[in-house]
């Protein structure tokens, strides 16, 4: 019997836990570039990249190439008992490529909540502080402490208790929604009011632009005064980079883009491709506040996904992919906006480089978030052979996190079939 996306789905019922969700019931056979094709041979355009994972699309030929020799080489000795090199050529690279005029170091670890998890630790040694200052719509992982410092409890830390102390949330700034610049600073001198003082915040977590919040882009104005903020109260300020990191933005980093930079940046996704590799970067006097054996884990920073990363930042050269990246999010965004222009379910369209955002209204009314039209068009798309992802805090928002190497018909294909989606409304 043919495998169907029906009978795995039976199959993964029974085998998987409820708690992994999954977007669309498909299952993926293979894959190239921006082009994904199911078990039953029908092709997707992939509008959703792995969640930001595929900045190098599907299986791009050098990565695969370096993994390969990488894999005849050398799979695993972890990093802690026998060293090897590509762990840090990719330190030393990520070293250079981290905003900040200041020696840094760099650890390596394999998930994003890994990296947000150890960037708190590094944080709390390296300023003898324990409180930790997040923003409302963030996310920051699932583990224990990250699903504390993540601004969402439904579906992610729901029917689990409460999450760790000493975890304080002030608000992202958000003009559509009313929240100004000095709203959200007020909101962090409302907490060294009523909640902790700043001698006991070892630091400030912040996304530059909000993933799952609803790609929301933090004002440059605001990451000064931030910035600024937290020198006057010796707090530390992280980058939460996992998302924004490895040139989705236009930039290999977001807060490139913003002015200031961060004491601590995290970052995972698309740094290698596909692989599992996340890491922190940040100053060296704060990376060496923890004594040997207190950060690692057995296959943190492996060599194939060292390999990986090191191809990616290749690529990223050879294709001059932050070039792309640029003419990516204005070709997708100038199409949406002309659908925005037609459909007044669409409220705004907002980008920075191609991470891209389509956030839908009632009637036009910001106050108003309108989720079943999200997951209407979500439908709608995939039953067309588009596939994307919604987000927000509302579930209101779609995404476009579209390969940053997939050629421009591939994109007009997709546009087309959103507007069609709309117009189907």
């Amino acid at each position: 019997m043919s495998k169907t996306n029906a009978s795995l789905m039976k199959r993964r019922e029974a085998a998987v836990p409820r708690g992994v969700g999954q977007i669309h019931p498909i299952f993926a056979e293979s894959a190239k570039n921006a082009t994904v094709t199911d078990v039953e041979g029908r092709e997707f355009i992939d509008f959703a990249g792995g969640i930001a994972v595929l900045n190098t699309g599907h299986v791009h030929p050098k990565i695969i190439a370096a993994v390969t020799e990488q894999l005849n080489k050398l799979t695993h000795t972890c990093f802690q008992v026998l060293a090897y090199e590509p762990y840090v050529e990719v330190c030393e690279k990520i070293n250079a490529k981290v905003p900040g005029d200041f020696a840094k170091k760099t650890l390596l670890v394999t998930t994003g909540s890994e990296a947000v998890e150890n960037s708190i630790k590094i944080a709390r040694a390296a300023t003898g502080r324990a409180g930790v200052i997040a923003f409302t719509g963030a996310y920051h992982g699932r583990t224990m402490m990250t699903l504390g410092l993540t601004g969402k409890v439904v579906p992610y830390s729901a029917g689990m208790g409460l999450m760790p102390g000493g975890i304080f949330r002030a608000l992202y700034p958000n003009e559509l929604h009313g929240v100004s610049i000095d709203d959200s600073i007020a909101s962090i001198e409302r907490i060294f009011k009523n909640d902790a003082e700043p001698r006991d915040i070892a630091a400030i977590i912040i996304e530059p632009v909000q993933g799952e919040g609803g790609f929301y882009v933090a004002p440059k104005e605001f990451m000064k005064r931030l910035r600024a903020l937290c020198d006057q109260h010796g707090i530390l300020l992280i980058a939460d980079e996992v998302q924004t990191g490895a040139g989705r933005t236009g930039t290999f980093f977001a807060m490139e883009q913003m002015g200031v930079a961060a004491d601590l940046t995290t970052f995972a996704k698309s740094i290698a491709g596909g692989f599992p590799l996340a890491g922190v970067c940040g100053k060296a006097e704060y990376m060496d506040a923890i004594a040997p054996g207190g950060l690692g884990g057995t296959y943190a920073g492996s060599p194939i996904a060292c390999a990986a990363a090191l191809a990616v930042m290749e690529v990223f050269e050879e294709e001059h992919l932050l070039d792309r990246c640029k003419a990516v999010g204005e070709r997708l965004v100038t199409g949406l906006k002309a659908m925005q222009a037609k459909y007044p379910v669409i409220g705004e369209v907002r980008a920075l480089g191609a991470m891209i955002a389509v956030e839908l209204f009632v009637d036009g009314d910001s106050h108003k978030p309108n989720a079943p039209a999200v997951a209407a068009v979500v439908a709608k798309a995939r039953d067309k052979g588009l596939i994307l992802l919604s987000c927000g805090t509302y579930g209101n928002v779609l995404r476009v996190l579209v390969p940053l190497t997939s050629p421009d018909e591939q994109l007009d294909k997709g546009l087309a079939i959103i507007e069609e989606c709309f117009a189907e409304l």
